[in-house]
């Protein structure tokens, strides 16, 4: 029977295992710390060009190191991005390729593989305490081996989707469980946004994590995710006569910034700042949905597409690295990577070697400042509901991305160069670019169950 209400579920603080502290004269491991948003598009910071939703902290942050410009995340929806960056996989390898799957009597959720080493369970084994707080999307509500902690979290506080008994919506209450208490149902009234109840979270950990250890936090957002709760901060860009609807958006994002900028101000009071690898990006594009328009702030900054989609808009995200004294201030660059590139850099940062799984390379001697492999191509895949019309695929060659919808069987191809708007198909003028890229589509997306057209459609 599935889980009535939203669950959270807490390891308990002293259970890290696989201790390994730094002994005298020896350098000591920085922390990780990843920030990520839910629906942020490409175009919605000021450090990204947004004119209009004000993120002072974040912009400031971005200062501090590395703003990258060409950086994609796993795919243009939530559980197979989310599923990429924890595992170092591309959407064309892993078990997961839409936030649902085909079982023989009903379409849902699909967890990720046991084989499917997480982040958390490979920086375990150099060392690290581990925590997650927020939106994990990669379990089943039912089997908790497969939520955070049960995938290498040694301190975990995760939702999980439904509905009260009764069919209450809980939005409006949620019951959440720690290891302070079996059950307890909060009050959100006093807090301007979820986000700030989680980063509560986040803040309490930080407090009483083990103080000779190097930590990783995988803060995940839901800010501006439309199922978030609503605001309780009536008073953020009002009188300016936009539409509700779009009043909150903004005003999500910029109480988002606040959380972000509470969680600096604790690294820097408890001295850890400075020996922390901070990341900051998005796991998708900007929706378009209950009602938003992701026009009305140019939330994709003018690149074709939003969530769900393979074009620019859907994938492109921000990503901002940040490591004071490592990674120069102020940078900026066009060098293209993926969210399946960060396990191999964090197993770089951590001194641990790369899975065989992954498909991603390092990029930390390019956060460096120095030369180093890129990738041959990049690809990605989603399948949205149980049509053809809903298996899509991309990749990205050099100058070249190709987009396929499975169901027009053909293949449209777009110089990025010249087109970064993927406004005109030359798919016609150039086929044996087609034919290349048509060879990754097929030769990337590996057959597995749960998702009836994976392996592609082609004719």
């Amino acid at each position: 029977m599935k889980t009535p209400f939203f669950l959270i579920g807490t390891a308990a603080l002293c259970c890290f295992g696989l201790n390994q502290t730094c002994t005298a004269g020896e350098t000591a491991k920085p922390n990780i710390l990843i920030l990520l948003a839910d629906d942020l598009g490409y175009g919605e910071l000021g450090c990204y060009g947004q004119e209009v939703i004000k993120t002072p902290n974040i912009d400031a942050f971005a200062k501090t190191g590395m703003r990258f410009t060409s950086f994609y995340s796993g795919t243009s929806v939530c559980s197979p991005s989310r599923a990429s960056l924890m595992t170092g996989i591309h959407t064309g390898h892993l078990s997961i390729r839409g936030n649902k799957g085909q079982y023989p009597d009903k379409w849902d959720r699909v967890p990720l593989r046991k084989s499917e080493l997480t982040l958390a369970e490979m920086l375990k084994t150099a060392g690290y305490q581990t925590a997650m707080i927020g939106k994990w999307h990669l379990d089943l509500p039912d089997d908790t081996s497969t939520w955070a902690k049960g995938r290498g979290f040694d301190y975990a506080v995760q939702e999980q989707w439904g509905v009260s008994a009764d069919g209450e919506d809980l939005d409006e209450r949620m019951q959440w469980i720690d290891n302070r208490k079996d059950s307890a149902f909060y009050d959100f009234s006093k807090y301007k946004c979820l986000d700030e109840f989680r980063t509560n979270f986040a803040l309490d950990y930080l407090d009483k994590k083990e103080a000779n250890k190097p930590f990783f936090l995988y803060m995940s957002y839901r800010i501006p995710h439309a199922h978030e709760l609503k605001l309780r901060d009536n008073d953020l860009y009002k009188g300016l006569g936009w539409p509700e609807i779009e009043r909150r958006h903004a005003s999500r994002i910029t109480l988002w910034d606040e959380q972000v900028q509470r969680l600096l101000d604790k690294l820097k009071k408890m001295g850890e700042l400075e020996n922390t690898l901070i990341i900051l990006t998005s796991d998708n594009g900007p929706h378009n949905e209950n009602g938003h328009d992701y026009h009305f702030f140019n939330s994709s900054g003018g690149l074709n597409g939003f969530k769900r989609e393979l074009y620019e808009g859907g994938i492109r995200v921000p990503m901002i690295a940040v490591w004071q004294g490592k990674i120069k201030a102020g940078a900026e660059t066009a060098f293209p990577a993926a969210f399946y590139d960060m396990m191999p850099t964090l197993a770089e940062v951590a001194g641990v070697k790369a899975q065989k799984q992954i498909d991603g390379i390092s990029f930390l001697p390019h956060l460096f400042g120095k030369t180093q492999k890129q990738h041959d191509y990049f690809y990605w895949e989603i399948q949205e509901g149980a049509s053809a019309k809903g298996f899509k695929q991309a990749a990205r060659s050099g100058k070249w991305k190709a987009v396929r919808i499975a169901d027009s069987y053909k293949t449209e191809l777009y110089d990025l160069s010249t087109d970064l708007l993927e406004r005109n198909d030359v798919s016609a003028k150039y086929p044996d670019v087609v034919a290349k890229m048509e060879q990754i589509l097929k030769k990337q997306s590996v057959k597995i169950d749960h998702f009836p057209f994976s392996g592609g459609i082609f004719k």
